[in-house]
C-alpha cells in the first residue's frame, strides 16, 4: 500500500526497457508514492523496449539520451528540470551493457574496444550524469542518486566478464562523487547490489539461469525480487534515508555474507 513517501519529489529514471526491468518497477512504484519524473534510455534501447507504455501509465515524459554523451545528458537534465517544474530530488542509474558478453568473448580474449564501451556505458555514465547535474546545480539539497550494481564488483564470477570491472568502477565513482556532492548539496550517492535478477540484460550472461538457482539456495532469505529492489530504491529516494551515503548496499537475501549453505551443498 502506497504511503506517499515521495510526495512532491521530482526525478529521472534511467534504463527502463520492459516490464522485467528493475527501472520499470521503480518508475511504477515512484508514481504510486507521489513522485513526478522523466524517463530516459538510449534511442536504440527505446526501439527494443516498451517504454512508451510505461510513460503512458506513469504520466511521464520520455527524453531519449545516450548516457555516454555529455550533450545528451545536459539536454536531458535541463529539460527534466523544466518539465518537472524545479530541481531534481532523485536519479536512478540502471544502465549496463557489455559488447563482449553479448558476443560471448571469453574473458581471456576480450576485444578492448568493446571493453572500453562496457566501461563507458556501464560505469563512466554515472560520473557523467552526476557531473552534469553538479555543474547545472540540478539536484536539491538532500537529494538521492542510486545506481544498481552486482557483487561481481568484489568477487569473481567468471562468466560476468568485463562487467565485473564496470561494476567495481561504478561503485568507486559513487563513493568518490558522494563525497563531493555531499559537501556541496547534502546529496547522497549510493549503489544497491542486487541479487541476480532475470532482467533482459541479466539473462544475457552465460549460465545465468543456473546461477539464479544457486544464489537462491545460498541466500538465507532467497533471492531478492525486482519488485523488492524497487522498494529499496524508493526507500533510498525518500527522506527516511537522509544520512545514508557513499555505501554499497547489499540487497541479496544474505548471499554476500555466506560462505556456503546446506541447500547449496545438497
Amino acid at each position: 500500500m502506497a504511503k506517499n513517501i515521495l510526495e512532491g519529489k521530482r526525478g529521472i529514471v534511467f534504463g527502463a526497457l520492459d516490464e522485467h526491468s528493475i527501472a520499470w518497477k521503480v518508475a511504477e512504484m515512484a508514481k504510486e508514492e507521489g513522485a513526478k519524473f522523466t524517463l530516459t534510455n538510449a534511442p536504440i534501447a527505446m526501439r527494443m523496449g516498451k517504454i512508451n507504455d510505461l510513460a503512458a501509465s506513469c504520466n511521464a515524459e520520455i527524453i531519449p539520451a545516450d548516457a555516454t554523451s555529455m550533450e545528451d545528458l545536459e539536454n536531458l537534465i535541463s529539460k527534466s528540470v523544466e518539465i518537472l517544474g524545479g530541481p531534481l530530488d532523485f536519479i536512478l542509474h540502471s544502465i549496463g551493457m557489455s559488447p563482449n558478453v553479448r558476443k560471448q568473448r571469453p574473458y581471456t580474449d576480450l576485444n578492448y574496444d568493446y571493453f572500453q564501451k562496457t566501461l563507458d556505458v556501464s560505469a563512466l555514465s554515472l560520473h557523467k550524469v552526476m557531473q552534469t547535474a553538479f555543474k547545472l546545480d540540478a539536484i536539491n539539497d538532500w537529494g538521492s542518486v542510486v545506481a544498481l550494481t552486482y557483487i561481481a564488483g568484489q568477487r569473481t564470477f567468471p562468466d560476468y566478464s568485463d562487467m565485473a570491472e564496470a561494476k567495481a568502477t561504478l561503485e568507486s565513482i559513487a563513493r568518490s562523487f558522494g563525497y563531493h556532492y555531499g559537501n556541496k548539496r547534502n546529496v547522497r550517492v549510493n549503489t544497491i547490489s542486487q541479487s541476480p535478477t532475470a532482467t533482459t540484460a541479466g539473462t544475457g550472461v552465460k549460465g545465468f539461469g543456473d546461477f539464479i538457482s544457486f544464489a537462491d539456495k545460498m541466500s538465507p532469505l532467497g533471492n531478492a525480487s525486482a519488485e523488492d529492489c524497487a522498494s529499496y530504491c524508493i526507500a533510498m529516494f525518500s527522506d527516511y534515508t537522509r544520512y545514508v551515503t557513499m555505501q554499497n548496499l547489499y540487497h541479496d537475501g544474505g548471499f554476500s555474507m555466506m560462505g556456503v549453505s546446506g541447500d547449496a551443498l545438497k
